[in-house]
């Protein structure tokens, strides 16, 4: 498997992301409340700041995406998810909960809040044209194939 090196600071007192298991594809992410505790009501959405900061390479993105296991469990997930981060922002990374459930939830220092997925990208460059090709499929969208 390909790896990248990639310049971080952190400024939290937690782990860096890492992988929760040798075949996936996104790291785990943690809070970093050094003020205390974030209490989210139902529907209510905060910025959670981790005390990361990356210098990715040209050409790469990270992706910041909501964990399963909050999402199911407690309804927690992102509101941009996925998230992007180019690799020419520097400031902090910072993680926009909300809260989809129907109790509060508590964010803790330290806990681990989303998955981080660093994503090679290509820039696009257009060409207008008059028409598109033509494909079988034309236009249908939202389900013209059917169910099942």
């Amino acid at each position: 498997m390909e790896s990248l090196e990639v310049k971080v600071i952190n400024r939290s007192h937690h782990p860096l992301p890492s992988y929760g298991t040798p075949g996936a594809a996104g790291m785990d992410v943690r809070a970093y409340l050094p003020e205390g505790p974030v209490t989210l009501k139902p529907m209510q959405r905060a910025l959670i700041p981790t005390g990361l900061y990356m210098q990715l390479p040209q050409g790469y993105e990270c992706q910041i995406r909501p964990r399963s296991g909050l999402a199911l469990n407690y309804g927690i997930s992102i509101v941009n998810s996925p998230g992007t981060v180019d690799a020419d922002y520097r400031g902090e990374i910072g993680i926009i909960l909300i809260n989809l459930g129907e109790n509060d939830f508590t964010v803790n220092d330290g806990e681990r809040i989303c998955q981080m997925v660093i994503k090679q990208y290509t820039h696009v460059k257009w060409e207008e044209v008059d028409s598109l090709d033509r494909t079988k499929r034309e236009d249908g969208a939202f389900g013209h194939t059917g169910l099942g």
